[in-house]
Formats: structure tokens, C-alpha cells, sequence
């Protein structure tokens, strides 16, 4: 049998199913509300889009696969290089995160205005060193500064990483690298204020026994100018426009090396099939032709020029004094 509760319990029951929606939503409320709520720190604003970010992490992918392949050229043995990360942060907090002593090079890429910084890490810059000299990439001492010889090969490693970042830039703005210094403290590096934003891009760099991290950092003064320029649907335009240029380039290259008839015609006339068919040695033919005319050149049977023949020393030569245009005009 059922039991039946008195009119106290159903009171009880009732005033606790109550309290408890009441309780729970004030909860729902609150995780609502805590949705719709983003983190801003006004010390470090986000200057540059995530589209624009993301426009930036598309250019240097493509300079990673490119650069990987250079180096490897030079250092004679597999080099992966990898794109880690792309971060919008302070100079201030870049320059702590660098080691020292450090390979930094700062440079300026024309027509950006101010400068910018590439560094390698030490453990990547004595691998590079060590396997240029003919050994396997194991280092054994980074604490240690560069020495002369050491600077010199690492001006030509980072030739090639500006020649690279000219050519990964060419579809946005066209730049011209030049380097203004190499620094082993990166403290003594201040191309623009500890509080200024600054794009730090990562790439992470295996060689043999070696592995370490090359830091690309562009101001945002310097990217200022080219922001707008910095969208996913103007870096793609650009990619198909400089993709079909360099195919019609590559197709106008081809063209160039192939061989085409071309023939004078000094003369025409039209004969009978008997008086062809009875043609010996000796015979003339005569035409409406006359000497002092200028003759047809064609180009695989069209007519593309009009000149004089006569001789080049012991060879027959044409003159070409007029080119006729594929409209039949001349010019």
C-alpha cells in the first residue's frame, strides 16, 4: 500500500524543491554571464589581428619549407625546420627570453621603416659552426662568445635566411634586406622601446646532433604601414597573381630556345601543268616581280616581315625594313 504523507511533510517537501531552483540559478546565472567575459590586459593590447597573425603564420610556413632546404644545401645533411609558434608580446619580455651570450642580427627591410631582429639560438649557432668545419653538430661548449672566423659563418647563414625572407615577402610588399649589426648581449639590442609591441615568430631548427630555435621579430612600426596588406584574401590574390606571372615567365623562357622556319620569298608566279612538267635546265621563268621591290619574309607561312635581300660577305642576307603586325598592319 501507497503511503500517504501528512500535510506537514508535503509542506517540507515542497518548500525544499523550492530553495534548490532557487539555488541553482544564481549558478546558471553566473556561468552565463562568465561566457561572455574575455581577459583584456590593457599592458600588452592586441595591436594586430588574429587574421592578420594568421596571414603571417601562412607567409613564414612557406619560408620555413624554403629555408630547410637552402641550409641543408649548405651544411651538406638533413635540416628541418619547423614553424613553433607566432606571438604578439612586448620588446621588453622578447629580449629576456633571448640567451646570452647570443648570434642576433638585426637588419632593415626597405621600404619598412625601422629595424628588425633574427637570432639564433647558441646550441644552433655552434652546430652550424661545428658542421661547417667538417664535423657531426655535437656541441660541447655555448657559454662562450663567437669568435671572428665563427662571425663570418654565420653572416653567411643569414644572408641566406634575408634573401629567403625577400622572396617569402614578395607577395605582400617587396623588400630589400640590408643588415645593420650583430650582437652577442641581446640587452645591448634596443631597436624600439621595452613597452612597444613586437611579433615574434619561431621556428625550431634540427641538425644531426643539434637543436635549437631561430627568432624572427618585427616591430609593429615596422608592419604599421602594411597591416591592411596583411589579410588571408590579399595574401592568397597575391600568391595566384605572383604564381601566374612567374608560369607566364617560365612559358615565354621555353619559347624563347625553339627553332621556327623562316623563309624569303623572292618572287611568285603561276605556270601551266604541261609547261611545268616540260621545264628543263636553262629555262626562265618570268614574273610581275620586279627587282628593285621588296620581298615577303614568313614565319612558319605567315607573313611577318618585308625587306631587301642581298649579301652578307660571301652569304646570302635579308634586310628587314618593315615588321607587319599579326593584324596584317604594318609599323
Amino acid at each position: 500500500m501507497a503511503k500517504i504523507l501528512s500535510q506537514d511533510e508535503i509542506d517540507a517537501l515542497l518548500s525544499t524543491v523550492s530553495s534548490g531552483e532557487e539555488s541553482n540559478k544564481p549558478e546558471e546565472a553566473v556561468d552565463e554571464s562568465m561566457r561572455s567575459v574575455i581577459v583584456y590586459d590593457f599592458k600588452h593590447p592586441n595591436r594586430v589581428s588574429k587574421d592578420q597573425l594568421r596571414t603571417l603564420e601562412n607567409m613564414h610556413e612557406n619560408f620555413a619549407g624554403h629555408i630547410g632546404s637552402v641550409l641543408s644545401n649548405i651544411q651538406r645533411t638533413m635540416l628541418d625546420v619547423d614553424l613553433v609558434s607566432v606571438d604578439q608580446i612586448t620588446y621588453s619580455e622578447f629580449i629576456m627570453s633571448l640567451v646570452s651570450p647570443s648570434c642576433t642580427f638585426t637588419f632593415t627591410a626597405e621600404p619598412l621603416d625601422g629595424a628588425c631582429i633574427v637570432d639564433f639560438n647558441p646550441t644552433l649557432t655552434y652546430g652550424f659552426v661545428e658542421r661547417m668545419f667538417g664535423g657531426r653538430g655535437k656541441v660541447l661548449d655555448t657559454g662562450r662568445e663567437l669568435t671572428g672566423i665563427e662571425k663570418s659563418l654565420m653572416n653567411r647563414i643569414v644572408d641566406v635566411v634575408y634573401r629567403e625572407l625577400e622572396d617569402a615577402w614578395a607577395n605582400i610588399c617587396k623588400i630589400k634586406t640590408k643588415q645593420v649589426s650583430l650582437e652577442t648581449n641581446p640587452q645591448f639590442v634596443q631597436i624600439v622601446p621595452p613597452g612597444e609591441t613586437v611579433i615574434v615568430i619561431s621556428f625550431q631548427l634540427k641538425l644531426l646532433q643539434s637543436t635549437g630555435l631561430m627568432t624572427l621579430c618585427y616591430p609593429y612600426m615596422v608592419l604599421e604601414s602594411i597591416l591592411n596588406k596583411l589579410s588571408a584574401q590579399n595574401w592568397i590574390d597575391a600568391t595566384k597573381k605572383r604564381s601566374h606571372d612567374k608560369d607566364a615567365e617560365t612559358n615565354l623562357d621555353n619559347l624563347m630556345s625553339l627553332n621556327v622556319p623562316l623563309t624569303a620569298r623572292l618572287a611568285e608566279t603561276e605556270v601551266r601543268i604541261r609547261d611545268f612538267i616540260a621545264m628543263k635546265a636553262g629555262d626562265v621563268l618570268t614574273t610581275e616581280h620586279k627587282i628593285t621591290e621588296e620581298i615577303d619574309a614568313f614565319v612558319k607561312n605567315r607573313r611577318k616581315y618585308r625587306g631587301r635581300p642581298g649579301l652578307v660577305g660571301k652569304k646570302r642576307g635579308f634586310a628587314i625594313t618593315e615588321v607587319i603586325s599579326p593584324l596584317g598592319k604594318e609599323y
